[in-house]
């Protein structure tokens, strides 16, 4: 493992079963049971979330900026659509089961819709990567939930 072959996006994993998983779901339960994800407190080294939203900006075409923040501006909603950075910071320091995947990191309802499979079946999936990430799962669920982490 380790060495990059053309034409494979990640080395090989395990694969496991449904039964696999949902006992590997339940040994990291123990480890980070639900209940574990209902509170959150700041960090006391949390960065301001702007500041974080501003240096992620360093990296984007500065004409769109103006653009990005106003349409943030628009409501609660708007703001964390693009606040992805900022809550991978605070989730980053929050429980979790360890379950890895490749996150959405943008899940919220916009970010889904319907695919024609090549069988012919209709899927419903997330169909927006901009922001994905190597991240535990549970970070993705709880973006889409917007669950309200604090006091």
């Amino acid at each position: 493992m380790g060495k990059i072959t053309p034409g494979v996006l990640a080395p090989p994993h395990e694969v496991f079963t449904p039964g696999e998983w949902r006992t590997k779901g339940r040994e990291q339960r123990r480890l980070a049971p639900r209940s574990c994800h209902a509170r959150w407190v700041p960090p006391q080294d949390r960065p301001d979330p702007v500041a974080v939203l501003e240096e992620q900006a360093k990296t984007r075409v500065p004409d769109l900026m103006p653009i990005r923040y106003g349409r943030m501006a628009a409501s609660p909603f708007a703001y964390f659509r693009g606040a992805a950075a900022p809550m991978a910071w605070d989730l980053a320091h929050t429980p979790t089961t360890g379950i890895r995947v490749q996150a959405c990191g943008d899940a919220h309802l916009l970010n889904f819709g319907m695919y024609a499979a090549p069988d012919r079946r209709l899927v419903f999936d997330v169909n927006d990567f901009d922001e994905t990430l190597p991240a535990p799962f549970d970070w993705d669920i709880k973006r889409l939930a917007r669950v309200r982490l604090g006091p």
